[in-house]
């Protein structure tokens, strides 16, 4: 997401260092590779050409700060700017001073509407509210029966009166069932098109008229670039918006979408689709963003997504495990399966800061080792998972879990050596020592951090302009694995 965007803004950057200060002639060579980075992401060419003249305005004559070098500045500059172009902060769902709540969900065919649909109607039900998703598109083939299927996956109630009702009576019948039997929002799910026409539009406003919504959400499709500020306005016009959901951030979006809609309709992002499981679903923070874009990281996405699988016990059982070294590999392995719940490897390195420059290859080669791991760990005895000792006494074993997960020897004795040398990292680390400084153990295959999890692949040592020549030399071979 935004990879190709940050990458030239970097290269923006590049360009003031070693300046005194920023002057009108040296920052027109970081806005012109600023307006060809936008350009490329499709953003509109309005909001491309109001955003260069208000960085301009800003950053020309800007009050040097001690301490504070100009392409530092000019990175706040820019940020300060991307997050208001955004919006400026989240925007959260309206509530209706009498229940229940009504969204209407509106779109383009093939934007992610239903899915998106289900995913807000999970979303709401985590906040502790009760939901009733309304079945609303008689015209797509199976459309009713994919809500009513993510319903059930969710267990959020769906209603439907088939394919031969106007979609209008349909949504109006949601709604009087939903205060009949108490619901605090209904969602309603409704058709698309291959692009926008008078029919569609004329029966959005019907639908609008019998719903009487208090949000009206465009569902878009984060890869159609420079047409999203045409679709937002003509949606806007007609029907009256009052945010968006971006979809498919996750896939190959150059993030103009998300520059767009705000400025062109005045109306907030209010979700980010970020994949395609129905819990890949987070609310907008324009400040998140903007730092994600500018190559910043976002520490507070990663908490949030971590505290919503991790549970406050077993966060103090695991660092007192830390603690005392008995960390084992059925706790490494509950591990692994946090971070699987959790999203993607590589997108859960890219919201900490300084982890995007990793290079997507290693994060896939990464991710296949933690599944061969995950394989050598389902060949061990419970015994052997809560004594990784035994495998480093008695080879035999180690040649039985090879076999049985269908790896080499040395794959499984890599594993365990390397399993050791993190272990250690992690108990250094909860006694207030820090990762990558000389003499630990670090993290061996993880870039940045000197290291990583165990099996994966060490990043390659720095040639010329980076380390030293001690650094670049092979390391010696280990012999045996210690005392574990």
């Amino acid at each position: 997401m935004f990879d190709e965007l940050s990458q030239r803004f970097e290269d923006a950057v590049k360009s003031l260092k070693g300046q005194d200060r920023i002057t009108e002639s040296n920052v027109e060579g970081a806005l012109k590779q600023v307006r060809r980075a936008l350009l490329e992401a499709d953003v509109s060419l309005e909001v491309v050409r109001g955003f260069i003249d208000e960085v301009r305005a800003r950053a020309v004559g800007a009050e040097v700060v001690r301490g504070v070098s100009p392409d530092q500045q000019f990175i706040q500059l820019v940020h300060q700017a991307l997050v208001e172009v955004m919006g400026g902060e989240n925007a959260p769902l309206a509530v209706a001073d009498q229940a229940p709540t009504v969204i209407l969900m509106a779109g383009l065919q093939g934007a992610g509407k239903t899915t998106a649909t289900a995913k807000l109607g999970l979303h709401l039900k985590e906040q502790g509210k009760r939901a009733l998703m309304v079945a609303a598109d008689v015209y797509r083939p199976a459309a009713i029966d994919q809500l009513q299927t993510l319903g059930a996956q969710i267990g959020v109630e769906v209603f439907s009166l088939g394919a031969d009702a106007r979609p209008e009576d349909i949504a109006a019948a949601g709604i009087a069932r939903a205060k009949e039997e108490g619901f605090d929002t209904v969602l309603v799910d409704t058709a698309g098109r291959l692009q926008i026409d008078a029919g569609m539009m004329e029966e959005m406003v019907r639908i609008r008229q019998a719903a009487a919504p208090d949000e009206v959400l465009l569902v878009v499709d984060s890869m159609i670039g420079q047409e999203a500020a045409e679709l937002t306005r003509a949606f806007h016009e007609q029907v009256g918006l009052t945010g968006a959901v971006l979809t498919k951030l996750d896939g190959d979006s150059r993030g103009g979408a998300a520059l767009s809609i705000r400025k062109v309709s005045g109306a907030p992002i209010k979700f980010i689709g970020t994949g395609e499981k129905v819990e890949a679903l987070q609310p907008f923070h324009p400040e998140r963003m903007a730092s994600r874009i500018l190559g910043m990281g976002d520490v507070l996405t990663l908490v949030e997504k971590a505290s919503k699988e991790v549970e406050l016990a077993d966060v103090a059982r695991m660092q007192q495990k830390l603690q005392e070294a008995s960390f084992d590999f059925s706790d490494f392995l509950q591990q692994m399966r946090l971070i699987k719940r959790m999203g993607s490897l590589g997108g859960l390195m890219k919201l900490i800061p300084g982890m995007n420059k990793i290079d997507d290859g290693m994060l896939r080669q990464g991710e296949d080792q933690l599944k061969k791991i995950e394989a050598m760990i389902g060949s061990m005895t419970a015994t052997e998972r809560e004594q990784p000792q035994l495998l480093a006494a008695q080879p035999s074993r180690r040649r039985r879990i090879a076999s049985g997960s269908g790896h080499s020897p040395a794959d499984v004795d890599k594993v365990l050596a390397d399993f050791q040398k993190m272990r250690g990292f992690m108990q250094q680390m909860t006694r207030g020592g820090m990762p990558g400084m000389p003499g630990m153990p670090g993290m061996p295959g993880i870039p940045g951090m000197g290291g990583g999890l165990p099996g994966m692949p060490a990043p390659a040592p720095a040639g010329r302009g980076g380390g030293s020549r001690k650094a670049s030399r092979p390391p010696k071979k280990r012999k045996g694995f210690g005392q574990l």
